[in-house]
């Protein structure tokens, strides 16, 4: 296995999750190029300010799993660098608020751009970052970790792409980051049905820990049925041409992903079903950015 410094620490990003932070800015950006407000620069530096709070999330999440001894040797998920022993616990620590702290320095370019309430925004979103699962009250630990990522990497990340373009809200982006949103959760659920025997063990009160496996299943099915529930809003309610129903052509693999939850007992295959899970993510984004840009 490679272990060089340069991969140890792509790995310790987790690139499979960077879809929860490029797919909503490439929705909210769609939007805006369909309303005529498209701004280039901006969605860039929104892309890679999304980019790099959710890489710093995962830093944060690799420290504080560690010290709070969530993660053992019987985890069965992908690989944390700190309780592997390959970064040392201050190293993660630092890597944690270098990243968080370039997303706040390059986030002020949008400050500049769009106003204070993305200075705010952002604040509040780096906050939550370490939040999840750091200070006194972890909101990972405490079966909050769906909502925050519903909220942060749904609805404020696809509202705030916009509204970074077009320096107005939108409605319509508000009904596309529910479809987002649930799908990024659906990253988290598969996450938390690897881990629940695990999470018990440590006292991480997951939903998964909190309600049951089945709860988790039905939450994977819900957050499709939200996703799919969106583009028909579009056509039906926001007038959108057919060419919006693009994401519908990935129904078939929804449906084979939500059997595959319902079903796999062996929690090891857990692992690549949440990388599915994100690239699935990928392909509605991408089908639906499309289905808006052809409007």
């Amino acid at each position: 296995m490679n272990t060089t410094k340069t991969a140890l620490w792509i790995e310790a990003a987790r690139p499979q999750t960077l879809p929860a932070a490029i797919v909503p800015v490439l929705v909210g950006a769609s939007l805006a190029f369909h309303d005529s407000a498209f701004n280039l620069t901006n969605t860039i530096v929104a892309l890679i300010c999304a980019v790099l709070i959710q890489i710093g999330t995962n830093f944060a999440n690799d420290y504080f799993d560690f010290v709070k001894g969530s993660d053992t040797d019987e985890r069965i998920g992908f690989r944390r660098a700190t309780a592997a022993g390959l970064v040392s616990p201050q190293k993660m620590l630092n890597a944690t608020i270098i990243t968080m702290a370039l997303a706040f320095f390059l986030g002020l370019y949008l400050v500049w751009a769009a106003g204070w309430i993305v200075l705010l925004i952002g604040i509040l979103s780096l906050i939550f970052g370490v939040l999840y699962t750091g200070g006194p009250f972890p909101l990972g630990y405490n079966g909050l970790g769906d909502l925050f990522v519903f909220i942060f990497f749904g609805i404020v990340a696809v509202m705030t792409t916009y509204y970074v373009n077009a320096l107005e809200w939108s409605w319509a982006s508000f009904w596309a980051s529910l479809a987002i949103g649930g799908l990024c959760v659906n990253i988290l659920v598969v996450n938390n049905l690897r881990d629940v025997e695990q999470d018990k063990k440590s006292g991480k009160k997951t939903l998964g820990v909190l309600f049951g496996e089945t709860a988790l299943k039905l939450e994977y099915l819900l957050m499709v049925v939200l996703a799919f529930a969106i583009p028909p809003h579009f056509l039906v309610q926001l007038q959108y041409k057919t060419w919006i129903m693009l994401p519908f052509l990935s129904l078939p693999l929804a449906a084979y992903y939500v059997y595959r939850i319902w079903t796999e007992t062996d929690k090891t295959q857990l692992n690549p079903m949440l990388e599915r899970t994100a690239k699935f993510m990928v392909l509605f984004g991408v089908l639906f950015s499309a289905g808006i840009l052809l409007n």
